[in-house]
C-alpha cells in the first residue's frame, strides 16, 4: 500500500478518524501490489517468520521487484527488528514510529475495502485458520507434549490412594466383627479382599479352596483360625455387602495400577530426563505443584528442591530458625537411600541437576534422557564420596593415616631401676619423721592421766 496524503499523517490521535469507512481509506492509502498466498503452510511459514523478525523468500522477492522502483521513498514497518533486517539485506530505508502503528491499524479495520476481490467470508476463514495454525507454532503444541494430562493423572492417582485407603480400613473393620483373626494373618490388603470375596462366610473357609490367592502355609492358618473363631455371627445380608465393598476395592486397585502405567509412559513421553532423575511420581508431582513443565522451567534450582516445603519454609523465616533442606524431591530414590547426615547435600545437588534436566525436557528439541542419566550418574557418585568419607573417619582410614606425630629424639641406652627389687612397702622420711613426733607428743599425755588417777585413790 502506498500512502497518498502524507500530511494528515501527521496528526496521530486523529488520524483513527480517517479510516472510518473505506471510502475514506482509500483517499489515504492506495493498493500498490497484493500477492496470495497458495496455502496455509505458506501462509504460517510467512508470519512465523514476520513474527521472529526475519524476512522471508517470498517478502524479499516482492520488495526486490515492487519497492526498489521507488528507492527513494521509505518503507513504513510495524516492526523495528525487521525494519533494520530489511535496511541490512536490501538497503531500504524503513521508519518506524507510533504514527505507523496507527496506520497498521486503520488498513487493518479497512483491509476488505482496501484489497478487492476477496469475500468476506472467506477472508474470516483464512485469518481463522492462520490464527490457528500461528497458535500451535507459537506454543510449539504437540499432543505428546500436554503436561496438562500429568497434572490431572497425578492428582486422580492421590486420590485413589485415599479412597482405597478408606475403603480398606471400613472393609476389614467391618469383616473383623465377624472374623477378626484373618486380619491379623493376611497383612496384604488386596490379598484380604480377594480372600473375603472368594468365601464370604466365615465357615465356608473349611470347604473353600483359596490356594490360588494364599500360599499353601497361610491357607492352613487361616483354615485353623476360622474354626476357633471369636467373632460374631452375621447375616447374609451383611456379607453380601461386604463382598460388594471388597469388589469396589479390586476394582480401584486394577484401575490404580492402569493409571499409574499411564502416567508413567506420558512422563517418558513428556519429561524423560526429569523421569529418569527423580522418578515418575515425583517429577509429576513437581510438574502439579508449578502448574506445568513450562513453569517448573522457570523455577531456579533452590525453588525446586523446597517446592511443596513452602508453609515450613515461611514458618522458619517468620520464626527466625533452620529453614527446610527439602520439599517433594525428598521422596527421590536417591535422597531416600542416603543416610540422614547427607541428606540436604544430595537433595541440593539433585535439585540443581533436576532443574537442568527440566530445562532440557521443556526448551530442548531433542527427546531422549541421556543427559538425565548423565546428570544421576554424577550426583550418585558424589553419594559414594560422601558415604566413603563418613566410613573413613569411623574405620580411621585414609586421611588419618597421613597424619604424623611429631617427631621427639628418644635414647635407646637403657637405664636399671633397682625400685622393682625390694619387696618392702616404700615410705618416704617425711612420713617416719611426722609419725615419731605423733608418739613423742602421746606418751607424755597418757602418763599424766596415770599420775592423776594415782593421787585421786
Amino acid at each position: 500500500l502506498q500512502v497518498l496524503n502524507e500530511k494528515k499523517l501527521q496528526e496521530v490521535d486523529s488520524l483513527w478518524k480517517e479510516f472510518e469507512t473505506p471510502e475514506k481509506a482509500n483517499k489515504i492509502v492506495k493498493l500498490k501490489h497484493f500477492e496470495k498466498f497458495q496455502d496455509t503452510t505458506e501462509a504460517l511459514a510467512a508470519s512465523t517468520a514476520l513474527v521472529e523478525g526475519k524476512l522471508s523468500k517470498n517478502l524479499k522477492k516482492i520488495l526486490k521487484k515492487i519497492v526498489a522502483k521507488d528507492a527513494h521513498e521509505q518503507l513504513a514497518v510495524a516492526d523495528a527488528k525487521l525494519g533494520g533486517v530489511i535496511k541490512e539485506k536490501l538497503n531500504l530505508s524503513c521508519i518506524h514510529s507510533p504514527m505507523v502503528t496507527e496506520l497498521m491499524r486503520g488498513i487493518r479495520s479497512q483491509i476488505e475495502g482496501l484489497i478487492t476481490g476477496l469475500p468476506s467470508r472467506e477472508m474470516a476463514a483464512m485469518c481463522l485458520g492462520l490464527a490457528h495454525s500461528l497458535s500451535r507454532y507459537k506454543l510449539k503444541f504437540s499432543p505428546d507434549k500436554v503436561d496438562t494430562m500429568i497434572i490431572q493423572a497425578i492428582s486422580l492417582l492421590d486420590d485413589l490412594d485415599k479412597e482405597l485407603n478408606n475403603y480398606i480400613m471400613r472393609c476389614r473393620e467391618w469383616y473383623g466383627w465377624h472374623f477378626p483373626e484373618l486380619g491379623k494373618i493376611i497383612t496384604d490388603n488386596l490379598t484380604y479382599c480377594k480372600c473375603v470375596r472368594k468365601v464370604g462366610d466365615r465357615s465356608n473357609f473349611a470347604s473353600s479352596d483359596v490356594s490360588d490367592i494364599l500360599p499353601e502355609e497361610i491357607e492352613e492358618d487361616v483354615k485353623a483360625a476360622a474354626e476357633i473363631s471369636m467373632g460374631t455371627e452375621v447375616s447374609e445380608e451383611d456379607i453380601n455387602n461386604i463382598i460388594h465393598l471388597c469388589d469396589q476395592v479390586i476394582e480401584i486397585s486394577e484401575y490404580r495400577t492402569q493409571l499409574y502405567d499411564y502416567l508413567k509412559n506420558r512422563m517418558m513421553a513428556i519429561a524423560p530426563n526429569l523421569t529418569v532423575m527423580v522418578g515418575e511420581l515425583v517429577g509429576a508431582r513437581l510438574i502439579a505443584h508449578a502448574g506445568s513443565l513450562l513453569n517448573l522451567a522457570k523455577h531456579p534450582a533452590s525453588t525446586v528442591q523446597l517446592l511443596g516445603a513452602e508453609k515450613a519454609l515461611f514458618r522458619a523465616l517468620k520464626t527466625k530458625r533452620d529453614t527446610p533442606k527439602f520439599g517433594l524431591i525428598y521422596h527421590a530414590s536417591l535422597v531416600g537411600q542416603t543416610n540422614a547426615k547427607n541428606k540436604g547435600k544430595i537433595s541440593r545437588m539433585l535439585a540443581a541437576k533436576t532443574a537442568l534436566t527440566i530445562r532440557y525436557d521443556a526448551l530442548g528439541e531433542n527427546t531422549s534422557a541421556e543427559m538425565g542419566a548423565e546428570n544421576r550418574l554424577k550426583v550418585e557418585t558424589r553419594l559414594r564420596l560422601l558415604e566413603e568419607r563418613g566410613i573413613r573417619r569411623i574405620s580411621g582410614t585414609g586421611k588419618a593415616l597421613a597424619k604424623t606425630d611429631k617427631y621427639q629424639n628418644k635414647s635407646e641406652i637403657k637405664v636399671f631401676d633397682p625400685s622393682g627389687d625390694s619387696t618392702l612397702p616404700v615410705v618416704s622420711k617425711k612420713r617416719k619423721i611426722q609419725e615419731v613426733e605423733e608418739q613423742d607428743t602421746e606418751v607424755p599425755v597418757k602418763a599424766k592421766k596415770f599420775k592423776a588417777e594415782v593421787k585421786g585413790e
